[in-house]
């Protein structure tokens, strides 16, 4: 010990009963305590990171579902209006045409909205993001709603500027499974089994995800071959898989893969009738196979991913 006149002051001393100088721990339980609540603080639960509730109220988000909300009413409209269009000419090739049209307009609207929210516009595309942890769920529901409410605003907008007569007859271009006719003996109907359908929402949506998304995904991929290309690819992809869930069946009534509850949604809502029958398939088929692809990114070892 120092003298008295200098109280409060603690030297070095030496331990009267080994002889060793005694020195201060490195560290005490209290600033080792503190240590640990800061990290916490700093790195959050995984739990908490999963939702991030926080985003619900995050004026960021919202902004950016407005990007999505304007980019899906305007792929509902423009894909409806393909579709109708396609048919109403009455070409040799509907399908190819259609998918072609389809592909070129999935390409511009995504380059649209990519800087703005990322450009989802799409159901799958926000869920599977979430599912692979590249965004909250909380973002992830945002998103969606906007996308779904912009669905329901696209076929508004088809409904006011077709006649009652292409909208009874394509069905404001929607999404079905069956359809109903005529004959001489009634009603028949006439479509793809249900379980057939559902089959095709599931592998159609899960190459959609696997042949384009991932590599929108993947950040070393993505950032090597820039947007526009990116882009393009997703648009090609659908397109592709457009004309060959279209030209596979050979199924009048049958509309095709959906890979989009948002935009089955809209003509679902406003135009109502069979387009509500086996509705379900379009929401279930696409969730399960999101479900798969993030099983998928799961199985491959993390030194391969760069998301």
């Amino acid at each position: 010990m120092a003298g008295t006149g200098n109280v409060g002051v603690i030297e070095d001393e030496e331990n009267v009963y080994t002889g060793t100088r005694v020195r201060p721990f490195a560290s005490t339980p209290r600033v080792e305590q503190r240590r640990v609540e800061e990290q916490k603080k700093q790195n959050p639960t995984t739990l908490k990171k999963i939702f991030s509730l926080e985003e619900l109220f995050s004026l960021e988000v919202w902004r950016a579902s407005l990007a999505e909300l304007l980019g899906s009413a305007v792929l509902v409209f423009a894909m409806d209006t393909i579709v109708i269009s396609s048919y109403e000419t009455e070409t040799k090739t509907p399908h190819l045409i259609m998918a072609f049209l389809i592909a070129v307009t999935v390409t511009i609207i995504l380059l649209a909205t990519f800087p703005i929210s990322g450009g989802h516009i799409n159901p799958v595309i926000s869920l599977a993001a979430a599912l692979t942890g590249l965004f909250s769920l909380s973002r992830a529901a945002v998103y969606i709603l906007a996308q779904c409410v912009g669905g329901i605003l696209g076929a508004l907008a088809l409904q006011a500027v077709v006649n009652t007569e292409i909208e009874q007859t394509f069905s404001l271009g929607g999404c079905t499974l069956t359809i109903v006719l005529p004959s001489a003996n009634g009603p028949h109907v006439i479509g793809l089994k249900t379980s057939q359908a559902l089959w095709l929402e599931i592998i159609c949506t899960f190459v959609f995800l696997f042949a384009s998304i991932w590599i929108a995904f993947d950040k070393r991929q993505a950032k090597h071959l820039g947007s526009v290309v990116v882009c393009s690819i997703i648009g090609i992809v659908v397109g592709l898989i457009v004309f060959i869930s279209t030209t596979v069946t050979s199924t009048k009534g049958y509309a095709g893969a959906g890979m989009n509850p948002a935009r089955c949604l809209g003509p679902a809502l406003i135009r109502g009738g069979h387009l509500w029958s086996g509705h379900w398939v379009f929401w279930a088929g696409p969730s399960i196979a999101c479900l798969a692809f993030a099983l998928y990114t799961k199985v491959i070892p993390s030194e391969l991913l760069h998301n």
